[in-house]
Formats: structure tokens, sequence, C-alpha cells
């Protein structure tokens, strides 16, 4: 029998809706019990340069970084033979960077959509980062969207331990719900995205207020031995009742429901 020892870590992803000083929205999600965080790395949708302020200032407070999520305006540009496509691959050979240089682990990147389909050009700039990445002993991993195509053919074409698989829940049932994504790349999966699929946007909901099946996808993930952080990717899109304390604090009540089935399936006869 395996029975696992420590409680698993519970992460967030740190820009979850709410408009607030940086050094108080860590102080809030360190007071809701989180272990970690998920950092956003970038200014864009009206963030500020804050983001390079924020591993040290979330290490002051007691947090971990489980990753970044590099920039996603310009995914689909990483095909492209031109001045765009060099300009988004030197964005994220730059994240390599700046994860050894902040002593993160793991960024996240959002491969283009499958109406942009692969190609040579693309594929080596994949492998340009992977040298990088393996330099640095930074892991990157590969996002589920709508680029299953896509990001099935990096997976299969890049082997390399630094290449690997966020699976993201949300995306999963909302874009390829007959697919068993875990059951491809499971092997490979070096960051989750846990959300429900409720609400205005159906996606990025609290787990457990939306029509995804929470038992099985967490049997699932406990399935492929994957050991990291159960991670919320929750926003407040539907939640505007709520105060960012009282959002954090339920979204650590739903995380730990989640721990619990993932522990549950962890145990093995």
């Amino acid at each position: 029998m395996n029975v696992p020892g420590n409680r698993l870590m519970i992460t967030i992803y740190d820009w979850f809706g709410y408009e607030l000083p940086i050094k108080e929205r860590y102080q809030l999600i360190k007071e809701a019990g989180f272990d970690g965080v998920l950092m956003w790395w970038s200014e864009d949708f009206n963030r500020n340069d804050d983001y390079r302020k924020g591993p040290e200032i979330a290490r002051e407070v007691g947090l971990f970084i489980e990753n970044i999520h590099t920039p996603v305006k310009n995914q689909n540009n990483l095909w492209l033979d031109n001045l765009d496509g060099e300009a988004l691959t030197d964005c994220y050979l730059q994240c390599v960077a700046d994860c050894a240089e902040f002593e993160i682990p793991t960024m996240v990147v959002h491969l283009p959509n499958d109406s942009k389909p692969y190609n040579a050009l693309g594929l080596d700039r994949i492998k340009r980062i992977t040298e990088k990445a393996e330099q640095l002993g930074v892991n990157v991993a590969l996002e589920n969207l709508r680029n299953l195509t896509n990001l099935a053919y990096v997976l299969e074409q890049v082997d390399s331990l630094r290449i690997g698989f966020c699976y993201d829940c949300g995306h999963h049932y909302r874009y390829y719900p007959s697919d068993d994504l875990l059951s491809m790349f499971g092997s490979r999966v070096m960051a989750l995205h846990l959300h429900d699929n409720n609400g205005s946007y159906a996606q990025h909901g609290l787990p457990f207020d939306g029509t995804i099946d929470w038992s099985t996808t967490m049997k699932n993930i406990a399935e492929t031995n994957y050991s990291g952080a159960t991670a919320i990717e929750a926003m407040n899109w539907d939640y505007e009742n709520l105060s960012a304390k009282e959002f954090l604090h339920k979204a650590f009540e739903r995380a730990k429901r989640l721990e619990a089935l993932r522990e549950r399936s962890l145990i093995v006869e």
C-alpha cells in the first residue's frame, strides 16, 4: 500500500480578479491558507511591472512560487516567419532566463491554436527554447487550449525532460471533452490549472460550481503520478459579491476538497 505522507501543497493563480496592491494580494493569499502562487509574468491586461517584484514579496510573506505564466496575447505568432514570430520567441527565451534568475522552476506557455498549424520554423523555435531551458534547468509546461493537434505534435517531436504538459481541466472539458488528455500526455505533466466551467465565461469558476466531475478528474490526475501542487486557477468573474478575502477562503476550501479527492486516489492497494 502506498499512502502519501505529507499533504500536497495548495497554490492559486495570483491575479484572481481583484484590484489590490501586490503585497496585500500575497498577504491575503497566505492568510487564506495557500502554500504558494502561480504568477502572471507580464504587464498585459492592465497589469503593471510589479510582477517582477512579485517573487521577493511572495517569499517575504511565506509563499513559494510554483510557476509563472508567460504572456498570451501574441501566442499565435510562434509559427510566423516574420519579426513578430522572432519577438515572441525572444520573449519566451527571456522568460526562461527570468525563471532561472528568480529561482522559479517552471513556466507555462500557450502554443498557437490549431487554426494556426505547426510548421518546421515553429518547431525549430521550440527546440531553441528547449535548449535554453535545459541549460538553465527550467521546465516549460505547454498548456492545452484550442491547440490539441499542435500540442500533441510538439510533445511528440521534442523529447526533453524540460518540455512537458500543463493540464488545464477547464479548457479540457470546454474544448476537447471527448479526448482523454491525461492518458495522452499524463507522463509529462508539469503543472495543473484547476477550475470549473460555470458562469458567464464557461471557465475559471471555483471547483464544484460547474459540471466537471471532480472525483474522476482528481483520480485521473493522481494516476499520472504527478506530485506537484493542487493548483487553483479561478477568477472572480461570477463572484463579485464576494470580497477578495471571502473569495480566497472559498477557493482554499474548494482546493482542500480537491486535495482530499486526489489523496484518496493516491492510496493504492
